[in-house]
């Protein structure tokens, strides 16, 4: 078996660097000559070179970061970059988790509905509407039925006029081939 030597500090710290300098502002990314320096308790050190700011930083065993670029000078701050990208991450999925996804489901109504299947699709969209999604209604034209749009246009207002308690006319009926469709938006709760 070969016996391979262990880095050294000076080398794990050296790789660390490049594999983070990647990132445009980060240590060795950093374009700027001066940084308005900020520790990693967050107190003001001041406006220092940028290769005064690297030694400090490397001193530490942390990482130079960006946090301003725009500023007169730009502000730059010692802290563990690794760490700050883990919790800006998790910040993220947070955000991503709460975030309320609205589906859109369809109801499919044909101009000469009798009132029971109405009445069946008109619970069913209601029962969308109160779990938060969008409900789009449809009327498909078959035939000869396309010279009578008006009965359509009648069967989609009296959809939306008994469901207007709960969901808002997000789009007016309107006609799309031989289709005819309105779409229903739950109302916000306050």
């Amino acid at each position: 078996m070969i016996d391979v030597p262990k880095p050294c500090i000076r080398e794990t710290i050296t790789r660390r660097w490049i594999t983070i300098s990647k990132d445009m502002n980060v240590n060795q990314g950093i374009r700027a000559r001066e940084v308005r320096l900020i520790d990693q308790n967050g107190e003001q050190l001041g406006v220092k070179s940028r290769n005064e700011a690297l030694e400090m930083a490397s001193q530490a065993n942390l990482d130079l970061v960006l946090v301003a670029p725009k500023a007169k000078p730009p502000v730059a701050r010692i802290m563990d970059y690794g760490k700050f990208k883990f919790e800006q991450q998790k910040k993220e999925r947070e955000v991503r988790r709460n975030q309320k996804v609205i589906n859109l489901k369809e109801v499919r109504l044909s101009p000469t509905i009798d009132e029971h299947d109405f009445q069946t699709k008109l619970r069913n969209a209601i029962k969308f509407l109160q779990n938060g999604d969008k409900v789009k209604a449809s009327i498909r034209f078959r035939g000869r039925a396309i010279t009578h749009k008006d009965i359509g246009q009648r069967v989609l207002d009296r959809f939306a006029e008994e469901c207007k308690d709960l969901a808002t006319v997000e789009q007016r009926p309107k006609m799309e081939g031989r289709s005819m469709f309105l779409v229903l938006a739950p109302t916000v709760e306050k």
